[in-house]
């Protein structure tokens, strides 16, 4: 996936100790997912559907904390 033109914003949830999640959602019908102390790492890369069932699992709290 090509990144180079994405525009990533940071979660309003992320602390202020290091732990940032960024998201860019401008990339062609897909949203990409990253940890931004890694910026060259991968990112998770999904579809906007998928992003969107993501999104809506984490609201309902369907993940251990």
């Amino acid at each position: 996936m090509d990144r180079t033109h994405a525009r990533w914003r940071k979660s309003s949830r992320s602390s202020a100790h290091g732990q940032c999640v960024e998201v860019a959602t401008n990339i062609s019908g897909i949203c990409a997912i990253r940890d931004s102390k890694q910026l060259g790492a991968e990112a998770l890369v999904l579809d906007t559907t998928r992003f969107g069932d993501l999104i809506r699992a984490v609201k309902a709290d369907r993940f251990d904390s």
